[in-house]
């Protein structure tokens, strides 16, 4: 019934959905969520109902991501070492997309999380696969595997390498913390994924310059920018951007929650766009952050960032 409406309301008007604010009505639009991690995905309530645990709601204690996974270490990894958990989270995460109405869904597993779980690369891919035909088959699922900056190459490559070289992922993400390393360590990594056709993604100024922007997509040969927004502090680098047509995946609600921006109304999401740089909305980490990819679109409206037209574009986007 829900793939019914789906197709039903995208006949519609997303614009006039997005004026009447009624986020049910937004809901039933198509839309991507491009930039997500696959266990933290999911509503938190799900994870606690089956856990029988309580999660303790983050709240930074500053600017950066350092506050941000210390909380996952305390609150977050000890449930994902209980047995089945895992699986429980993967469903979550699907069941968050397809509420939200994604029909295009960009979802990264960390390449260490079988070494951390326990979990040999065929079962967690196996546990993706069930997840998605069970709770979202409607869905165009394009996995994608991720892992961290903080973590040497050395100890990274053959967990890599073991998940690439099953075909199954088609997109690859290097996130954590930006200033751990620098960027062209994973020169190699990337070069090996565009030989397999692989999709190549980074989050680069998250918290990072505009420099460090452009930095990452000349050495890594990016297709997509995770997060990105540094740019929007250099006319030149957004113009760079424009010129080659790099994407940016930007997560709104997750920049000011870990106070990387203020306000939805001073979100330079609008400058990137004003320099006509490609840009999608995504979740980022709905377990930790609450929204859905409708209820930003929803406050980039009426924060009075974008007008309704504007981010008809910018769902567009997306699909496209």
């Amino acid at each position: 019934m829900h793939r019914t409406l789906i197709e039903k309301v995208s006949a519609g008007n997303f614009v006039d959905a997005i004026v009447n604010g009624n986020i049910r009505a937004l809901r039933l639009f198509p839309k991507s969520d491009l930039h997500n991690h696959c266990l933290l995905g999911g509503k938190r309530t799900i994870v606690e109902a089956y856990t029988g645990k309580r999660i303790t709601p983050f709240k930074s204690k500053g600017t950066g991501i350092s506050s941000l996974n210390q909380w996952i270490v305390k609150e977050i990894r000890p449930l994902f070492n209980l047995p089945g958990t895992f699986e429980i989270g993967v469903e979550a995460a699907f069941m968050q997309a397809k509420k939200d109405g994604v029909t295009l869904l960009e979802m990264s597993i960390d390449a260490l999380f079988g070494h951390m779980f326990n979990i040999p690369p065929e079962q967690i891919i196996a546990v993706l696969k069930e997840s998605h035909h069970r709770v979202a088959p409607g869905i165009d699922f394009r996995p994608e595997l991720g892992f961290s900056r903080s973590q040497p190459l050395a100890i990274l490559l053959p967990f890599v390498e073991s998940y690439l070289q099953t075909g199954y992922f088609r997109s690859i993400d290097l996130y954590d913390d930006e200033f751990a390393q620098p960027i062209g360590n994973f020169k190699e990594l990337y070069r090996t994924a565009k030989k397999l056709g692989i999709k190549c993604k980074a989050h680069a100024g998250e918290f990072g310059t505009a420099d460090s922007v452009v930095e990452a997509v000349e050495i890594l040969e990016l297709d997509a920018v995770q997060h990105g927004i540094g740019a929007a502090d250099s006319p030149h680098a957004m113009k760079w951007l424009s010129d080659h047509n790099i994407q940016l995946n930007v997560c709104p609600t997750s920049n000011i929650r870990l106070k990387r921006v203020k306000s939805y109304k001073t979100h330079p999401l609008r400058i990137l766009f004003d320099h006509g740089i490609r840009v999608t909305v995504n979740t980022d980490d709905a377990l930790i952050f609450g929204d859905g990819v409708s209820e930003q679109f929803k406050k980039l409206y009426t924060s009075g960032l974008f007008n309704a037209n504007e981010l008809e574009i910018i769902r567009q986007n997306g699909l496209s």
